[in-house]
Formats: C-alpha cells, sequence, structure tokens
C-alpha cells in the first residue's frame, strides 16, 4: 500500500466518516495525492514549486482539510506551526525549513532576521521565522481538526497544549495590534491581510517610498508570469514596509501602513467563538469569549460597515490625520463579504451583504463561475492578477460557510458544487479566473486540494461544528 492510499484508508479503530472513493480518479484521491506530495513530514508546503515553505494561514486551511484523511497529521500541522509562536503571541505568517535554499523564496530567512532582529518580541530562537503575521483562523482550525477524532485529541492532549498559544496569539492580536484604538486588529503590512495584491491596498501604500529594484530579486517571477504577478513598484513598497518594521524590532504602532481589514477581524472573531468552545471542553466557561466576540461583531459594524456599498470596507488608519478613525478606503473586495460568516451580525447586514455578492459587484450564482476577488466593475479589476480580481478557494470556503450559517443553504449548495468543479478541472489551481474558470497560478495548490476535501465530506448543516454561536441579532 502506497503512501496516498495509507492516508486515505480509515482506520477501523476509530468512527471517522470517509467516503471511499469509487475509483483512483476520483477528486477525493486526487486531493490525497496533493497533500500527500506536499507533505514534509511536520508540515504541508502550499506549493513544491512557488511556496516551499510553511504558511500561517495556509496551514489551518490544509489542516482543515487533512482532518477528513488524518486527523493526526492535521493536528501535526497546528502543532508544527504554534511551535515557532513569538513570545509576544504572534503567529508568523512564515516558518522557514532550513534545507531550502535561501534564493528559493523572497524574502528569506536572513531578510527577516527573526533570532536577532525579533529578539526584544521574543523571536524562537531554534527556527527561523518571518516577522509578520497572517489571519488568525487558526483556532477555528484547531477545533473543527479536534471534532474530527476527539478521541485521538483528548488522548494526546491537543486541545490543552493549543489552547494557551492560542490565547497568546487572540491576547496579541486584541491589545497590540488595536492601533485604531476601537477594539478591532489591524494589519501593518499587505501580506498580513492575505490578500497580498488587493486594490484597497493601493491608497494607502501610495505613500510609502519603494525600495530600489535592485536591493531585492522576486523569486516569485521564476514560477508565474509578471503579468499575473504584483508589479515590481508594489512589491518594491512591500519590501519597504517589511524593511521598515524588521529594523524597528517589529514593534507595532509606528509603521506607516496600519488597516483594520473586515476578513481579518471576521475571522478573529470567529477564532474568538471556536476558542470559547475549546475552553468549554477543556472544562473552563467559554461565556467570556463568547461575550467578547459579540462585542468585537459590534465593533465591526460601528467602524467597518458602509451602508452605502452595501458591504464592508477597510479603514485606513494612516489616511485622515485629523481624525484618529482614519477613512474608509472606497474599493470592494471580496474581505468585505467575509464578515457573512459570524452568526450574530444584524439580519439587515446579512441581508445586504447576500444582495452585494448576488448583485453586479460581484455576480456570484450570476456572471461568475466562483466568488472573484475584487469588484467586477471597479477600475483595477483584472481577472488574473493576483487577488486583484481572480477566484480563490479559501473565500469561497469561507462564503459558502457564512451563507449557510445564515440560512441561505441554496446559494452556499451553489457555492460548493462550482468549487469541487472547479477545484477537478484546474488541477486543484492556486486560484482562477471568476468569469472562465481558468487555472491561475500554481496547480496541486494545498489550501484548494484541502478544502475542496472538507466541502466533500462536511456535514453542511452544522454551525455548532464550527464553533460558532447560531442565530441573528434582530
Amino acid at each position: 500500500m502506497d503512501r496516498t492510499a495509507q492516508l486515505i484508508t480509515p482506520s477501523a479503530a476509530r468512527s471517522i466518516a470517509y467516503d471511499p472513493p469509487g475509483s483512483s480518479h476520483s477528486l477525493h484521491v486526487r486531493a490525497a495525492r496533493v497533500l500527500e506530495g506536499n507533505w514534509t513530514g511536520v508540515s504541508t508546503v502550499p506549493s513544491r514549486s512557488l511556496y516551499p515553505h510553511q504558511w500561517s494561514w495556509d496551514s489551518a486551511f490544509i489542516a482543515i482539510g487533512l482532518r477528513h484523511l488524518s486527523p493526526l497529521r492535521a493536528q501535526t500541522e497546528l502543532e508544527t506551526l504554534l511551535a515557532a509562536q513569538w513570545g509576544d503571541g504572534r503567529v508568523p505568517h512564515i516558518v522557514f525549513n532550513p534545507s531550502v535554499p535561501l534564493d528559493a523564496y523572497f524574502p528569506s530567512p536572513d531578510f527577516w532576521r527573526s533570532s536577532t532582529a525579533g529578539h526584544a518580541a521574543g523571536a524562537p530562537r531554534t527556527v527561523q521565522t518571518s516577522g509578520i503575521v497572517q489571519p488568525p483562523v487558526h483556532a477555528l482550525a484547531v477545533w473543527l481538526v479536534h471534532r474530527a477524532d476527539p478521541g485521538l485529541s483528548r488522548a494526546r492532549g491537543f486541545l490543552a497544549r493549543m489552547y494557551p498559544r492560542l490565547a497568546a496569539w487572540h491576547r496579541y492580536l486584541l491589545h497590540r495590534r488595536d492601533l485604531g484604538g476601537g477594539g478591532l486588529a489591524s494589519v501593518v503590512h499587505p501580506w498580513e491581510q492575505g490578500m497580498d495584491n488587493s486594490p484597497a491596498w493601493d491608497l494607502p501604500l501610495s505613500r510609502v517610498t519603494p525600495a530600489p529594484a535592485r536591493s531585492f530579486r522576486r523569486a516569485d517571477l521564476d514560477h508565474g508570469a509578471a503579468e499575473d504577478r504584483p508589479t515590481d513598484l508594489d512589491y518594491g513598497r512591500y519590501v519597504r514596509l517589511a524593511t521598515d518594521y524588521r529594523d524597528a524590532g517589529y514593534a507595532d504602532g509606528g509603521g506607516e501602513f496600519a488597516v483594520e481589514d473586515p476578513a481579518f477581524n471576521a475571522l478573529l472573531i470567529a477564532s474568538e467563538h471556536a476558542l470559547a468552545r475549546i475552553a468549554d471542553e477543556l472544562g473552563a466557561p467559554g461565556t467570556a469569549r463568547h461575550a467578547r466576540a459579540e462585542r468585537l461583531t459590534a465593533a465591526l459594524v460601528d467602524r467597518l460597515w458602509d451602508p452605502a456599498s452595501g458591504m464592508f470596507l477597510c479603514r485606513d488608519l494612516r489616511g485622515a490625520a485629523q481624525d484618529r478613525r482614519g477613512a474608509l478606503i472606497p474599493e470592494r473586495g471580496v474581505s468585505g463579504l467575509l464578515p457573512l460568516l459570524l452568526p450574530c451580525l444584524p439580519q439587515d447586514i446579512v441581508t445586504a451583504v447576500v444582495r452585494t455578492a448576488s448583485g453586479p459587484h460581484f455576480g456570484l450564482g450570476a456572471t461568475t463561475c466562483l466568488l472573484p476577488s475584487y469588484d467586477l466593475l471597479g477600475e483595477a479589476f483584472d481577472p488574473h492578477r493576483y487577488w486583484r480580481g481572480p477566484a480563490w478557494f479559501n473565500t469561497a470556503w469561507l462564503l459558502e460557510r457564512g451563507l449557510r450559517t445564515h440560512g441561505e443553504h441554496r446559494r452556499a449548495d451553489a457555492v460548493r458544487e462550482s468549487a469541487l468543479e472547479l477545484a477537478g478541472t484546474t488541477d486543484f489551481a492556486e486560484y482562477v479566473d471568476p468569469y472562465t474558470g481558468e487555472a491561475c497560478g500554481a496547480t496541486g495548490f494545498s489550501w484548494t486540494a484541502a478544502l475542496a476535501l472538507d466541502l466533500l465530506h462536511s456535514d453542511t448543516t452544522v454551525t455548532a461544528d464550527m464553533g460558532l454561536k447560531g442565530g441573528n441579532r434582530r
């Protein structure tokens, strides 16, 4: 029996719900092969060629899919990531594999200098990481992985070991990153939000002086077409922001870029609900965390909801010097639809967000085959350029969960079916043209394979399993 067959064969000792494939070409087996091929022994790379290290939110999504194949491997994925957590609580967005050559990816470990520049912030000494973060979907992933095999999880003390690390991660975001003073976490670099090249960043990035082109070499262009990737000007600004943050010892609050993003905060809130579930499982009351999640939901509505757009917008904290609240960025990105994941959104906001997703700006169920990452009618829309229009499978997964949370089962089923079809026909592409479904970026992409597995196997009726409390606030 080969390793992929071992991965997809259920253990007789555990009652896990598997869907045994009917043929070697089934989506289940093909997805398992992708995850097996990208497994390093302790974690899963997003793509062997383009992304040869461990990425933070990628690993969370990968674990969510891996739980249907091997709950033990899913636990190991998250344990490896959180073992690289910094002393101040941050979970770095990259954990570097020391066996990968330095020139295989930029910025490389010698750029971030985590163990020296991050010493005051408690960067680990035994592993090299980046110094920035990514969206906090980890507690949600930990809870879902636990639910896949509670007996194994309890026997290994999985939740008991993960809970203090997750609690420290949330404390870091809620205290060190509340740069606007309104209760929401801020990102200090576009890469932290995960949607690296979104047009929502164009305005705040325009104030950043780019690093000289000769000061860095873009390894990403060795594996992807330049017209599909961020421009050299954008990359120069990314490098400048990261350099300044590093040279300030990774201290928060002093940089030129500080943005409150709706998806980043929605994932924090969803993970706070999940952390409450984890606390309950460990015998501690989770009511305070559920209450905090509801307060954060109210803050999200107060600070980022835009009735005129019918969706949430990013807030640029450096965008209006005379107003500490900053200014909303008038760009419609998919991030502004993802708070639909939250169960306590007011019903009128749920209705408006669903209407916006289904309308001409995003075309869900009408003109697009999968939710685009940016406004179809926006001046910056490009169906192939990174996060400026293409559709991504992780945002489709989040939207599917959000629609289902609020009873929009017909729309959720349509998203699920489309995502599964495109995952299969594109060989698990990194992202796709939202109109045609044409594959873009890398193929054999890990989170695409993992989330396809989750859509194949998850109970489509459970909100509690997501770690969320049900019901809308009227």
